[in-house]
């Protein structure tokens, strides 16, 4: 069995304390070479792992580390022959690399965990064979087998059998979900039931799993602003301390305020006591943890830096279908204007199923029975999709309220519906109405960002009958109807220029530009590709209420790393205070700087739960 870097590093620490402690037994009759021997022995194992990492990093960054700090202080106490005091202070320093080390590995699990989803072969339908294949070589269009037990290898939609999927790895969600035949599957979910054939509609580089595994790697080589802050403070600060030390160690006896081993030793405390260990472990175990705790939850946050920006929102604009709302609009009715009502349903039916947009699946649905004719169609995202049939041009799409003048619309439009209009060259043929239901949690959603004095603004392609009857319902702030991608886009742009802190949550490709100038974008899991890229925060379990866990979270981080510091800190400061009037001996120094970075980790690990 291969042994973890922890539990190498771990058993180093184990050797060192045991030579410690024959060390310490032998003292009263060993000599001075024999207990050099032993204590040196018990340094360089138990401090081999850290000086290693040390000189390294000093190499690399071309500067120096706490970790310098540490040994320059070990090996100054072997100097001055506090043999046992230079051991000691190895062994907690190991230790407390060790624990550091564990928290890391700790928060990162359910990365780590996301990293493995993706099945790395498959069995692929070959004639009357199944073929077992590399996962990364399936095509579009191939179908695969997924026994009980197996994960989906990529992205597709059952093409045979029916069975129950444990999709929680991808939304979070823990209990299982049913599916039949025509059903989409994600890669990395896990088939409960009975063997399926899925055939694969995404190459395995643009399934979602995929773009999870990118997601996280992005999330861990960011850093926040207070990582950045505390790196550049590092940088100048290990130096502060050495010429600090080097002053203790050279002005007491220039001057005769000490002897010479007093100030020696007391310059060596300071390398102890003044290294910033605990500064430095303030913010990353806690953006590890918190990071990790969310990709529990379903809420996958691409890097630290934007989940300390979630503490500071000050503004929430939705998108309303598929955000605000559930995303599955039912055609309740529609009115046949100057044409055979046949042809429109025909025309209709064909155009809109060659469309993924949630309104048109629903109207496929409903002119289910309409006959297919062929037809090419262009789509343009927020606008609508457009074909040439016969010599005519067909648009169906949303325009603006100058199309409301019939009864019949406003009838729609009591009802809370959103109207599709269905164009033949330039004239109006017929629309079609569409009603869609609020999500469960919204209005507890808006209440609370109400609560926390964040405005919250609607912005939809709707008219603006529907969209103030939605906003009236939710007691939103504001809300702006009749909005195209770019009238987001602007609406956005206006908002940053107010100095606003702008959360934007959307689903779709028409919200991308708006997701991607906002401080915060924000996805629903079951978006569109070009959203899913373009967020910060994706809700891998489209539960809007993780709008409330996020800002919860990123503010407890903030709370923590706070906290972190502003201990780590004045340990610092009462220790190197202590030291100039020789209160602190190296050992009681180094319990108390040690035990400060070690309190400053666990705190950081309360992140992971809650």
């Amino acid at each position: 069995m291969k042994l973890t870097n922890v539990q190498i590093d771990l058993f180093a620490i184990l050797i060192s304390l045991f030579l410690i402690i024959t060390g310490v037994i032998i003292e009263p009759f060993s000599t001075k070479e024999i207990l050099m021997t032993v204590f040196g022995l018990a340094f360089v194992i138990g401090g081999y792992a850290k000086a290693k990492e040390g000189i390294l990093d000093t190499i690399s960054n071309k500067q120096l580390n706490v970790e310098i700090l540490m040994i320059l202080a070990a090996v100054g106490a072997f100097i001055v022959n506090d043999f046992k005091e230079g051991a000691i202070l190895i062994l907690i320093f190991g230790f407390s690399g060790v624990l550091e080390e564990y928290a890391t590995s700790k928060s990162e699990k359910a990365f780590k965990n996301l990293l493995k989803l993706a099945p790395t072969t498959a069995l692929k339908v070959v004639g009357e064979e199944l073929l077992e294949v590399e996962a990364k070589e399936l095509q579009i269009g191939d179908v695969v087998v997924v026994k009980n037990g197996d994960s989906v290898p990529s992205d597709g939609k059952i093409f045979k059998g029916s069975t129950s999927l444990n999709e929680q790895a991808i939304t979070g969600e823990f209990l299982p979900v049913e599916k039949i035949e025509g059903d989409h599957v994600y890669a990395g979910t896990i088939n409960l039931s009975s063997t399926i054939h899925v055939e694969v509609t995404k190459n395995p580089s643009d399934t979602i799993v995929q773009k999870i595994i990118d997601f996280v790697k992005e999330a861990q080589e960011q850093k926040t602003e207070s990582q950045t802050w505390i790196d550049r403070v590092e940088k100048y600060y290990v130096y502060l301390v050495i010429l600090f030390s080097i002053m203790m160690m050279t002005l007491p006896i220039i001057f005769n305020w000490l002897p010479k081993e007093e100030a020696i030793y007391r310059g060596i405390v300071i390398l102890v006591v003044g290294s910033p260990c605990a500064l430095v472990a303030s913010v990353s175990p806690a953006v590890l943890s918190s990071l990790s705790n969310a990709a529990r939850k379903g809420i996958l946050i691409k890097g630290g830096s934007h989940l300390e920006r979630l503490r500071s929102i000050d503004t929430v604009v939705f998108d309303k279908t598929g955000t605000l709302t559930e995303g599955k609009p039912k055609v309740i009715g529609y009115h046949v204007l100057q044409i055979n009502e046949e042809l429109f349903k025909n025309v209709v039916y064909s155009m809109e199923s060659q469309s993924n947009h949630p309104l048109a699946l629903s109207i496929v649905n409903y002119f289910s029975q309409a006959t297919k004719v062929e037809l090419e169609t262009k789509e343009s995202a927020g606008f609508g999709v457009e074909a040439v049939y016969e010599g005519q041009t067909y648009f169906i799409g949303r325009k603006n309220d100058n199309e409301i003048t019939t009864d019949n619309m406003k009838a729609f439009f009591n009802q809370g519906a959103t109207l599709v209009y269905v164009y033949q060259s330039e004239r109006l043929i017929g629309y079609i109405g569409l009603k869609d239901t609020l999500r469960k949690d919204a209005i507890d959603v808006i209440k609370f960002l109400k609560n926390n004095q964040i405005e919250t603004m609607m912005l939809t392609g709707d008219n603006e009958f529907t969209a103030k009857a939605i906003a009236e319902e939710l007691k939103l702030d504001s809300y702006k109807s009749n909005c195209f991608p770019d009238s987001k886009r602007t609406i956005i742009e206006e908002l940053n220029k107010d100095d606003k802190h702008v959360m934007m949550v959307g689903d779709g490709i028409n919200d991308a530009p708006a997701l991607s100038l906002a401080s915060v974008g924000v996805a629903m899991g079951d978006g569109t590709d070009v959203s899913l890229e373009t967020a910060d925060v994706v809700f891998m379990n489209n539960k809007l209420s993780h709008i409330l866990s996020s800002i919860t979270l990123s503010k407890r981080m903030k709370n923590v790393i706070l906290q972190n510091m502003i201990f780590s800190i004045s340990v610092i400061v009462l220790l190197l205070i202590s030291n100039l009037f020789g209160w602190v001996l190296l050992p009681i120094g180094v319990i108390f700087h040690e035990g400060s970075t070690i309190l400053v980790i666990l705190n950081s690990l309360r992140l992971l739960f809650k």
